[in-house]
């Protein structure tokens, strides 16, 4: 027998979003909303350094989420639990072993681009030089990644796909901390935080689509303007077709009069 508050045919109890486990990247979230609360005198910093060794110290989401309910924070300070759907195949690309945690250029320059595997926490240090971080084609070891870049005399460019959620929280002193690569992506794929300083250097986030992506709207492209062509061609032929039709037309009307005239 069931009580009279259940169902037999209902599903199981989804889990609790304010029990579920932080990680790492989503307390250095709430510390960077933190650290840019402060800087903008809408904490003290008494309650700044409070808040943020309680962040620090969070094991899960709801004891993350009051620490900002009442600060403005661009999209969701704590991230939802992962969608179940997956229509880009994100899903096979989250896991595995980092390639790499860290990239420095002194007077040089560094690149992370192709299939590599980011890390949940990759920085980036660049002086008197310059770095590319490409994530277009790369794994991740975990959901949530934390990019720090330093660029020092500098400039840092991260390239993304249009689908990957980005959050952009760095600071720029005499320099630029580009801000308006973030966004929103797919649920189902890395979140990704980018974060650092920029001291008479710049660091920008850029959203650009994926090789095999460009090449297939390359080839769409390429079969429109064929398709077009061929079009046109068709037309020019139907349009030589009624000229040829309309001077044999005149040349039978003039036979006729000239045989006319004859008679």
């Amino acid at each position: 027998m069931t009580s009279a508050g259940s169902s037999q045919g209902s599903g199981p109890d989804l889990p609790d979003p304010a029990g579920m486990r932080a990680s790492d990247a989503e307390r250095e979230r709430i510390a960077e909303v933190l650290r840019e609360a402060v800087a903008e005198g809408r904490l003290d910093m008494e309650e700044f350094e409070e808040w943020l060794g309680a962040a620090y110290a969070a094991r899960t989401h709801g004891q993350l989420e009051p620490l900002v309910r009442d600060l403005p924070v661009p999209g969701s300070a704590v991230p939802a639990p992962p969608s179940p759907g997956d229509h880009t195949g994100w899903r096979e690309r989250i896991g595995g072993p980092p390639t790499s945690k860290w990239a420095v250029a002194i007077m040089g320059g560094f690149q992370r681009k192709g299939t590599w595997t980011v890390p949940r926490a990759f920085t980036a240090f660049a002086l008197m030089g310059g770095g590319e971080i490409d994530l277009r084609e790369a794994r991740f070891e975990d959901r949530d990644v934390v990019i720090r870049c330093f660029a020092l005399m500098s400039g840092v460019q991260i390239i993304v796909p249009p689908d990957l959620e980005t959050h952009v929280g760095g600071i720029g002193l005499m320099g630029g901390f580009d801000h308006t690569g973030s966004a929103d992506g797919d649920p189902a794929g890395p979140r990704v935080t980018v974060t650092g300083l920029a001291l008479f250097g710049g660091v920008g986030v850029e959203r650009k689509l994926r090789k095999e992506e460009h090449k297939r709207l390359k080839e769409e492209r390429r079969q429109v303007k064929a398709e077009r062509r061929e079009q046109l061609r068709a037309e020019r032929r139907e349009l030589r077709d009624e000229r040829r039709e309309r001077r044999d037309e005149r040349r039978l009307s003039l036979e006729k009069d000239r045989r006319r005239d004859d008679y």
